[in-house]
């Protein structure tokens, strides 16, 4: 075993020390490995020089009691316990205003399926979700589809959605789809108009608005309720034409927010011509988005509403239909707007992308749907992880890519394997002077040297050998410089030949060389066995080259690392012609 500095001695023993502080005392040594790398980034080269002695002073910690573990921590690392405890705090979500009030907490979340979800469609997903886990309550997925007409809900959206969330980790304990409770709001509004709290409004809409304006009521707001049962049952007997008749909820009409002035409750829709995808033509009165969330955030015993500010004035509306019916109102947090800078979201103009062809489907890269994210290698680990670290804040956040690519690479750094792409044209690399076969055995991760190794051997011809470079490289070589064709040998250049996408060396033996200054490491590939690799970039454009033949045995879904090149997934691979296709992560 090759000795270590007292420095790199001190950084290891300090990260078992800690490790096995937070899992009852005993440390593991890859996340020994992990933390050492995360800190001394240079030292991930020296894996396999490093991993005998980590697994040594491993042991060494974990035959220590734990108190002996938490004083050395306290004597050499002041600090360094409250230091992990408070960053593992910023991750735990603050508590629910009045959860011990209630007998069970229940969240939701009631997604429109005019559209698959997208990244802002995370936080009330996963925030909801997890209050409800920790309180032991039940989270509820509601489908708001009550919309034919301007938020027309589309059938294959309805199991989208729900791969969403699944793939976000949060599964629903209950499911309601709205266009399966029609009777229920018409007998509630029919309720409302019994106790004189609603009407049926048949004013023009222009007509309605003055009345608004000037904060007056319309001569509709003092029909009997007689009369109002009438013309209700004229209205869901398709005896109206759409925009004759509305129901209107009675409100303050000197309220200081017009909108919430006697607000539309149910309208007419031409289901002839805006047909539910759901329930055809049986309805033409369909309830607004405020009547029938009110009516079922009470009926399905949602006790904390997780929204964005946007919705204080409907929390306002919403609350005129419980003060009516005496129901207590639930726990409302609006939470601030998240700002995501770097993502296309605006459902309408991915939709009107996807028609024109601009983009190929609502998993496009360029777009910020989950959809998107999934199909690029994204882990839904890190968007929790974002999302917690926004939180329920009333202030508008920011997120960006960047957040985004650090948190996401940090979790798929220590699971994806490494290979090599070379991206077309390639160059040819000629090496004179090697004399006999040669073999790289190269691990597929240099933190997890159990994985396993990738084994590739190149052949000489006339006591030559010859690989592909990238072309990068090759255009940042000098003449009488040194390289190293990583984990195979190292080579001097004599010669490069720009026309011919082609560089001439000399064989300068396979032992990593040291140098003065530090040594250039390059990836390469054989001539002959390779597969050919279609990378989706972020842009949507397509990066055609080469990688491992043994790429053709990963799984479709997996995340690997092209080295000096990004993370990438898996998207398509067809053996018999040795062709896959990759989606771009990030660097």
């Amino acid at each position: 075993m090759l000795e270590i500095d007292e420095f790199i001695e001190s950084i290891i023993f300090k990260y078992a020390l800690l490790n096995a502080y937070k899992h009852d005392g005993k440390a593991q040594v890859n996340a020994v490995l992990s933390k050492i790398f995360s800190e001394l980034p240079q030292y991930r080269s020296l894996a396999k020089t490093l991993l005998p002695h980590v697994e040594r002073i491993v042991n060494e910690v974990n035959s220590m009691t734990i108190e002996l573990q938490k004083k050395l921590l306290e004597e050499r690392w002041p600090g360094l316990i409250k230091e992990s405890k408070a960053v593992e705090e910023e991750k735990k979500l603050p508590p629910l205003p009045n959860a011990d009030k209630v007998p069970i907490v229940k969240t939701r979340f009631a997604p429109n399926p005019d559209a698959p979800l997208h990244l802002g469609s995370a936080r009330p997903i996963i925030l909801s979700y997890e209050y409800a886990k920790m309180y032991n309550g039940k989270f509820i997925l509601r489908f708001e589809d009550t919309d034919p007409k301007t938020k027309r809900p589309v059938l294959e959206f309805y199991d989208m959605i729900k791969d969403d969330i699944v793939w976000l980790g949060a599964k629903w304990d209950e499911l309601y789809i709205q266009s399966d409770r029609m009777d229920i709001y018409y007998d509630l509004a029919r309720k409302l108009m019994e106790m004189g709290y609603a009407y049926v409004c048949t004013c023009p809409a222009e007509v309605f608005k003055k009345y608004k304006t000037s904060s007056k009521e319309c001569p509709c707001r003092s029909r009997s309720v007689e009369e109002n049962i009438e013309l209700w049952e004229k209205m869901i007997n398709h005896s109206f034409k759409e925009g004759d008749a509305v129901v209107r909820i009675k409100t303050d009409m000197s309220h200081p927010n017009p909108s919430v002035r006697d607000w539309v409750a149910f309208r007419i829709i031409d289901v002839k011509q805006w047909p539910h995808p759901r329930t055809g033509d049986k309805y033409c009165v369909w309830p607004t988005y405020n009547f029938a969330c009110a009516i079922d955030d009470h009926l399905m015993g949602v006790t904390h509403i997780l929204r964005g500010r946007e919705h204080e004035v409907n929390t306002i509306k919403q609350k005129y239909i419980f003060n009516y019916f005496g129901w207590v109102y639930p726990e409302a947090i609006h939470f601030g707007r998240m700002k995501l800078s770097g993502w296309v979201l605006s459902k309408s103009k991915i939709a009107e992308g996807i028609k024109r062809g601009i983009y190929k489907s609502w998993d496009d890269p360029r777009l910020g749907t989950l959809a998107a994210l999934r199909r690029r290698g994204f882990r839904p680990e890190a968007i929790r992880e974002i999302i917690f670290s926004v939180g329920i804040k009333s202030t508008s956040a920011s997120i960006s890519l960047e957040n985004l690519y650090s948190i996401n690479r940090r979790i798929l750094e220590p699971v994806a394997n490494r290979f090599f792409f070379i991206a077309s044209p390639q160059f040819k690399l000629n090496v004179h002077g090697v004399l006999s076969k040669i073999e790289a055995k190269i691990p597929l991760h240099p933190n997890y040297i159990e994985r396993g190794y990738r084994i590739l051997s190149v052949t000489p011809v006339n006591n030559t050998i010859t690989v592909y470079i990238q072309a990068s490289d090759a255009h940042s070589m000098k003449i009488d410089e040194t390289y190293r064709l990583m984990g195979l040998l190292n080579f001097k250049v004599t010669n490069i030949d720009y026309t011919s996408n082609m560089v001439d060396s000399v064989f300068l033996g396979v032992e990593t060389l040291k140098f003065k200054g530090e040594q250039k490491i390059i990836h390469w590939l054989p001539l002959e066995g390779n597969a050919n690799a279609t990378i989706v970039m972020p842009d949507a454009s397509e990066t055609k080259g080469l990688c491992d033949y043994q790429c053709l045995n990963l799984k479709i879904g997996e995340v690997i690392q092209f080295m000096r090149f990004g993370f990438v997934r898996v998207d398509s691979i067809n053996k018999d012609s040795a062709e896959l296709t990759f989606y771009y992560t990030h660097p």
